[in-house]
């Protein structure tokens, strides 16, 4: 592996790690009754994510050109298979960071509520005894949340199906785009432009249909209209839906290239 590939691989596993993560903003929204405060955490979650993807694409853009000037392109797609399942990687070690991660946020939230500032926020966290903290609070999941996602849940399948196509769409987007650029080299502009179509497709369905639940779901156990173990069975299934659609990526990688190639002809 290249340093360039290095650093591809890097920004993929900590995009789908953010992302993995804004999980357990959720989850310390509701224990703190805080939600409001939790969404601005969630939102700088995806800013940083966004942050890392801006890089992305030229890192991706420059392998792409780089392989077609030299001509040897062959390598290409196990490099593009390989940057898929950092995002894999990422996912499962995000969603595993999950009960970690919300019971930092709950402490962030409530620092930030009696300082109301970022910097101090920072550097408390930083501080010996924020450090102490970070170390004592760490948990691994516990496997009965798991198994208890058979149990009643706050979303329909149809959501958690829905869930799984989003993230295949989000995580296959930009990588299948540049490779039809690649396999279709007169038009390879117009095709990691159409990495836009893809993604804004995801991005509709997890704004639209998606994440609208969740939030319903997230007043009605702040109201007491459902209890926080069906909301966290909930979270863990979405969770694990994250996963399988970074998994789906992979499968649909070659045809979603394959299908932006032959758009590009038309477009």
């Amino acid at each position: 592996m290249d340093v360039q590939l290095a650093v591809v691989c890097l920004l993929t596993f900590s995009i789908n790690l953010i992302g993995a993560l804004a999980y357990a903003a959720r989850i310390a929204g509701v224990r703190t009754r805080r939600i409001a405060m939790s969404f601005a955490l969630f939102n700088v979650l995806v800013l940083l994510s966004r942050l890392s993807n801006s890089f992305l694409g030229p890192f991706l853009a420059k392998r792409i050109e780089n392989a077609l000037h030299e001509g040897s392109g062959s390598e290409l797609l196990g490099d593009f298979r390989l940057i898929l399942a950092s995002a894999t990687a990422a996912t499962i070690v995000g969603t595993l960071l999950i009960p970690t991660v919300q019971r930092w946020f709950c402490s962030a939230i409530d620092q930030f509520q009696q300082h109301r500032s970022i910097m101090k926020l920072l550097m408390h966290a930083l501080a010996k005894g924020g450090l102490s903290y970070l170390r004592r609070t760490s948990t691994p999941p516990r496997l009965v949340h798991i198994a208890d996602v058979r149990k009643p849940r706050g979303v329909g399948m149809k959501v958690i199906l829905l869930n799984v196509l989003a993230q295949a769409l989000l995580t296959v987007g930009v990588v299948a785009s540049l490779y039809a650029g690649y396999l279709y080299p007169d038009y390879r502009v117009t095709a990691s432009q159409l990495s836009a179509v893809v993604n804004g497709f995801a991005t509709i369905l997890l704004f639209v249909l998606i994440d609208p639940q969740l939030s319903v779901m997230t007043d009605d156990v702040v109201a007491g209209a459902i209890d926080e173990p069906v909301f966290r069975r909930t979270i863990v299934l979405l969770s694990m839906s994250r996963i399988a659609g970074t998994v789906l990526a992979q499968l649909l990688f070659l045809p979603a290239a394959w299908l932006v190639m032959l758009t590009a002809k038309i477009v």
